[in-house]
């Protein structure tokens, strides 16, 4: 492949802009135009940056496991300094209200919401009608938030995180929306854009009783399980709908029973997000998805200490 192909492809997986990729790649915009455009070539060093960039974007880089300790235990001693997450985001308004701006934005547009940051913001916290958006849209909004509002008082008084939240937080997503909100599907699915194989919906029930019955398993990584937790059951694809949204959920209650912030899976990073999900669910790789789901984690922490 050539260095115009590879570029080609960054571009497309990463979704940067120009400007942002000549940054990372610690070039000027026209040298990196200039790649792109094949009026030149990068010299060995800048070859080796685009070589080492190509193969991370792509999911083929190995993360070193040192490294992605590091992160772990960044994220474990960070967490350390708050005695409880989920207590400072409930008492400070203005944390919550981000939380629930950002965390709402972000998992609709991964599902394709056409909706823009301040729209959502307008949505969840004026309650404004929007005449040019659907009402679908704008109900996955509110739904959002009502299962977010729901998660945090289940987590305060120290509800279980197990099928029954798994099911109520669907219910109150599609609220409206779907008619088999809060149930099981009844018929055979597969992930859009994706070449995972999903259950048989007839295997559903026993596979997530057997998912909720892990959930609570005790663990000496904790990320590492919660992510493998997630992998599974967006694998299982238990609803007709919804899916993604309610597995973030999940993941974040389990971040949350930990004293870490809810992952902030940023929406101009899913092409990363679904890469590494079905190098998970495909390979058995979990490294690059946990790699990514820290950086989430510290991500979340920027939010929580107003940064």
């Amino acid at each position: 492949m050539t260095i115009k192909e590879k570029l080609a492809l960054i571009q497309k997986l990463s979704g940067q802009s120009q400007e942002k990729l000549a940054a990372e790649l610690g070039v000027s915009f026209p040298t990196l135009n200039s790649w792109i455009n094949g009026r030149s070539l990068p010299r060995p060093k800048a070859a080796e940056r685009i070589d080492a960039l190509f193969l991370r974007v792509t999911g083929q880089a190995a993360i070193p496991p040192e490294a992605l300790e590091a992160k772990k235990q960044a994220i474990i001693a960070r967490g350390q300094t708050h005695k409880h997450t989920l207590k400072i985001i409930l008492g400070n308004r203005d944390i919550y209200d981000q939380f629930v701006l950002s965390l709402t934005f972000n998992t609709n547009r991964i599902e394709g919401s056409t909706l823009s940051e301040p729209e959502t913001a307008a949505i969840l916290f004026q309650n404004a009608a929007l005449p040019d958006k659907t009402i679908i849209e704008q109900m996955e909004v509110k739904n959002h938030q009502a299962a977010l509002g729901y998660l945090f008082s289940h987590l305060q008084e120290n509800g279980k995180i197990d099928e029954a939240l798994i099911l109520r937080m669907h219910a109150i997503l599609l609220n409206g929306i779907q008619p088999d909100a809060g149930r099981y599907r009844a018929h055979g699915v597969r992930i859009a854009g994706s070449n995972v194989p999903t259950a048989n919906y007839l295997k559903v029930p026993d596979l997530m009783q057997a998912l909720s019955k892990d959930l609570s398993a005790k663990s000496r990584d904790i990320l590492a399980h919660a992510v493998q937790i997630h992998s599974r059951f967006e694998q299982i694809h238990p609803f007709s709908d919804g899916n993604g949204r309610v597995g973030r959920l999940l993941l974040n209650a389990m971040l949350l029973r930990q004293n870490f912030p809810p992952a902030l899976i940023r929406q101009e990073k899913r092409r990363f997000y679904m890469l590494y999900l079905n190098k998970a669910q495909l390979e058995n790789d979990l490294s690059p998805l946990e790699d990514f789901i820290c950086d989430a984690v510290l991500d979340a922490f920027n939010l929580l200490e107003r940064r």
